[in-house]
């Protein structure tokens, strides 16, 4: 909802300032489907690669993370509404190394990593494949670069579509001179 192109430049570069942070790459900018309330208006989506401070343990490290990323949100102007519906922002934990997780979150939801719809959602394998396509996640079979092939057979070719590129300060920038 609202300037999502903006909102989203606008996260990156948050994610980048977050303490003990440093922004390993974004992926391109893509427009997709929506999924769950499909009644609504294209999402767009991207992946950053980020690192971060560990923690003492890899539970404390990505919880703290997941909480950053939260109160990002909040600080983009993420309003409450319907689970899966139209927002303004939505920042998620997908991986975390190669750990595997299930930790309770203070809001006495959970947190698992990998993100438990990942290999299903080529809204998110996409723009992952792009930055790390021989990446295999932890308990997977298969690498990401194959997750999305697979995915984008099943959902076809209209599914995701690439609509821009990361350029730094610059944020967003179109392909092909089309607008993202």
């Amino acid at each position: 909802m609202g300037d999502a192109q903006g909102t989203l430049g606008a996260s990156v570069r948050a994610l980048a300032a977050l303490p003990g942070v440093r922004l390993g790459g974004v992926s391109s900018l893509y427009r997709t489907r929506p999924v769950g309330v499909t009644g609504q208006p294209d999402f767009l989506n991207a992946v950053a690669s980020l690192d971060v401070p560990g923690g003492p343990d890899a539970e404390t490290g990505a919880l703290a993370l997941l909480g950053a990323l939260k109160e990002l949100e909040h600080a983009l102007g993420r309003q409450p509404r319907e689970r899966w519906g139209p927002r303004e922002l939505d920042l998620d934990l997908l991986l975390f190394g190669q750990h595997r997780l299930r930790a309770e979150r203070s809001d006495g939801r959970w947190l698992e990593v990998p993100h438990p719809q990942l290999a299903q959602r080529l809204f998110v394998l996409a723009p992952l494949a792009e930055l790390a396509p021989d990446l295999l996640p932890p308990g997977w079979d298969e690498t990401v670069g194959q997750a999305a092939a697979r995915r984008r057979v099943s959902e076809g070719p209209s599914a995701v579509r690439l609509i821009g590129r990361w350029a730094g300060d610059a944020g967003w920038q179109p392909i092909n001179g089309q607008p993202a």
